[in-house]
């Protein structure tokens, strides 16, 4: 028997459940945008255990470098195409859910929370939004961008975050 106030006894603040009282579900493990469990992937996709993404079968997260080499690359694109060409040719591919340097380097933009590639709109916010974002402070937020690129298992800049999208390496132009 114990002692209501027994000091030497840890205090019992359980209450006895209440009639017709059901205990909630144990809560499922978090998992981010597009993150699912292992036994849970969609038909023609794959789980990629770096990144935690489900992603189309026959492409992988676009690498840093890639991703690194698209960016310079759309500088010389840009002026070859006289600035214009290159806009008018990045409208037409958003689109098909990429812009011209991701094209030439067969990379697309993947929106992981539904599985699909990214949108017109979703690539507008994107390259529009995300992209003032990126250089609203100039080099702190290019900075943080960039940091946020390189550390992060999912390779997001603050423009991916903005769309909520991730870059993926289609080499086999398997998503068309």
């Amino acid at each position: 028997m114990t002692v209501p106030n027994d000091p030497s006894q840890p205090p019992n603040f359980e209450k006895p459940p209440s009639p017709g009282y059901q205990a909630a579900p144990p809560v499922p493990p978090q998992y981010g945008y597009g993150q699912m469990a292992p036994g849970t992937v969609p038909q023609g996709m794959f789980f990629d255990p770096p990144s935690g993404l489900v992603l189309p079968n026959g492409t992988q997260l676009a690498s840093v470098g890639r991703r690194i080499g698209a960016y310079f690359l759309a500088i010389p694109l840009f002026v070859v195409t006289l600035g214009i060409g290159y806009i008018v040719w990045g409208l037409i591919l958003w689109g098909r859910g990429t812009s011209p340097a991701l094209s030439v380097l067969k990379m697309k933009v993947w929106r992981p929370d539904d599985n699909k590639l990214a949108s017109w709109g979703y690539m507008a916010l994107r390259d529009i939004l995300g992209r003032i974002l990126d250089g609203i402070v100039g080099i702190v937020t290019l900075l943080i961008s960039f940091i946020l690129f390189v550390s992060g298992k999912e390779h997001k800049s603050l423009h991916d975050l903005v769309a909520g999208t991730v870059v993926i390496y289609d080499p086999n132009n398997v998503l068309g």
